[in-house]
């Protein structure tokens, strides 16, 4: 079930509690991979053992974001993001116990499933309680907190596994999703309201207008996840150390920051559509930099695009959605939507690993950004044919 967006406090006094509980999910999460991954090495776990731990993210993204987002349209939201916030928390505090191999990587794609929800319903209920002329201001305060959240866990986990250990570091992850569980006693309660039917997932989204930008998402992000999966080894073959590897990679999310909440007002103020075919323009942009720029200005300059890219295309389109759907199908429009997204990040690595021993990795940047272009592609023939079935009625 689903409040009525009529009769319940504004987006933003949900978004703010949600904000918080986000970005204390997101240093957890964030934080972790590079825990799991090191602590992997240290068992004598393969390369590819270790990298599948980011396929099973995908995966997890995939089906979590939908099963979830679905669910929320028929049971009391704040409810389930407690459930979520809780069941993570479990899943990480199991890694306490350093298990081994196998077991993490089961817990991997547990532990996606989860994140996926709370991420996918915080973006349903904003969607769905905020007014037209402010759901894209509100919606980025959700994902500028998710990104922060990324940030701050990526730039915590090493120090505090170096001085805390492995055990150590596994249990102050499994605590902070147990603080965004306690800040959501600080979201407004719900109203009860009817039940809604059951509507097939391809049905929605061809009765909301909104295909070819769930086509064009999934393509934007195979080239991404493409793009991105071997952009590390690249970086080592052209001599940058892994210490300014790092700081290159946080020049994404931290754009992503400030980049999130000036697009969400502006979506506000301009429309939709201008501010996610931006994004979508320049998702093109992001490989093209790396084919012609390979030193370490060329590296940040691709970073800081796509954080620019990713902001103005996830706030535009989100917003758009809301938009378009009645407010009891946000939760499964919105899942569905994050599940184009991990679509494209399970095919957008392997064929960027198919494709660098034949044509090299400026080959493969420029094939990326083809996809890239077939996804803007997309969109802009999908705004010829409703204007032209405008025209015909």
């Amino acid at each position: 079930m689903e409040e009525n967006p009529e009769s319940q406090p504004a987006g933003r006094r949900r978004a703010i509690p949600l904000a918080a509980s986000g970005l204390f999910i997101s240093i957890s999460v964030g934080g972790l991979g590079l825990v799991v991954q090191l602590y992997l090495k240290s068992l004598g776990a393969s390369t590819f053992l270790i990298g599948l731990v980011s396929t099973f993210n995908s995966i997890g993204l995939l089906f979590g974001a939908w099963l979830w987002g679905t669910v929320s349209d028929h049971v009391k939201r704040r409810r389930l993001l407690a459930f979520l916030s809780l069941g993570l928390a479990a899943l990480i505090a199991v890694l306490i116990l350093l298990p081994p191999v196998g077991f993490v990587l089961g817990t991997a794609l547990a532990r996606f499933l989860f994140f996926a929800g709370f991420g996918t319903i915080s973006i349903a209920v904003i969607s769905a309680t905020s007014r037209e002329e402010r759901r894209g201001k509100n919606l980025s305060y959700i994902s500028s907190a998710r990104a922060l959240g990324f940030a701050v866990g990526n730039v915590a986990a090493g120090v505090v596994l170096e001085l805390l250990g492995f055990r150590n570091a596994f249990a102050v992850c499994a605590a902070l999703p147990l603080v965004a569980f306690a800040l959501l006693a600080f979201l407004p309660s719900e109203n009860p309201v009817r039940a809604r039917e059951k509507v097939a997932a391809w049905k929605a989204i061809f009765s909301a207008g909104v295909v070819d930008l769930f086509v064009a998402t999934m393509l934007r992000q195979m080239s991404t996840f493409g793009t991105f999966a071997l952009l590390y080894v690249y970086m080592d073959s052209i001599g940058i150390s892994p210490g300014v590897m790092g700081a290159i990679s946080a020049s994404n999310t931290a754009t992503q920051v400030l980049a999130l909440l000036f697009f969400g007002w502006l979506a506000d103020r301009v429309g939709r559509r201008p501010i996610f075919m931006l994004g979508f323009s320049l998702s093109i942009l992001t490989p093209l930099t790396f084919v012609f720029a390979a030193n370490v200005a060329g590296m940040v300059a691709g970073y800081v695009t796509l954080g620019f890219a990713f902001s103005s295309m996830y706030v535009g389109a989100t917003a758009h959605i809301g938009d378009r759907v009645p407010h009891e199908r946000h939760g499964q429009m919105m899942g569905l939507y994050d599940s184009s997204r991990g679509l494209g990040g399970l095919f957008g690595p392997v064929l960027a690993g198919l494709t660098v021993p034949l044509i090299g990795f400026k080959g493969m940047f420029a094939v990326m950004a083809g996809i890239a272009a077939l996804g803007l592609l997309v969109m802009v023939l999908g705004q010829i044919a409703r204007r032209r079935t405008v025209s015909a009625a």
